[in-house]
């Protein structure tokens, strides 16, 4: 087994440090290559939700262009919040914006994640996500289509 060990690091195989990150560089350039993407629903009508997982299956299929899904916001390298924010979600989102490790970028899907959409005004609803966490890109709809999710999540990883 020893012997086996120093071959191996004689070939430089073994795990070395991750080099840093060169600092100043906006945070998609920081992401560019492949990024793993937290869902957050914030209080959407499922609309949104419907539309990002077609853009992960097997049609849109946004795995090959290096975008995956995490289940937690500490191996994530962006937030995908979908629907307004009400008032229950305030608090969650940003504890999951806090746990998401620097850089990350945060995008609001869906009309009503941008500006409240047809939730606008509702006593149960606090506002926008931008209201609550800072917003780095925005996919316009309602719901958005598969082909502009991907569009958005290929912007992230520059491919």
């Amino acid at each position: 087994m020893r012997g086996l060990l120093r071959k191996i690091r004689a070939l430089g195989r073994v795990a070395e440090p991750a080099p840093a990150r060169s600092a100043g560089l906006p945070p998609q350039r920081a992401l560019a290559g492949s990024v793993q993407v937290r869902c957050v629903d914030a209080g959407s009508c499922n609309g949104c939700e419907i539309e990002i997982g077609q853009a992960f299956g097997p049609v849109y299929d946004a795995d090959r262009y290096g975008v995956r899904l995490v289940a937690s916001p500490r191996h994530a390298d962006v937030l995908a919040v979908t629907g307004p924010v009400t008032r229950n979600m305030a608090v969650a989102l940003k504890r999951t914006f806090a746990a998401t490790p620097e850089p990350r970028l945060v995008v609001a899907v869906g009309d009503c994640a941008i500006g409240c959409g047809e939730f606008a005004g509702g006593y149960g609803v606090v506002g926008g996500v931008d209201e609550v966490v800072p917003v780095d890109l925005r996919v316009p709809g309602c719901p958005p289509e598969p082909e502009a999710i991907v569009a958005a999540l290929r912007q992230v990883t520059g491919r």
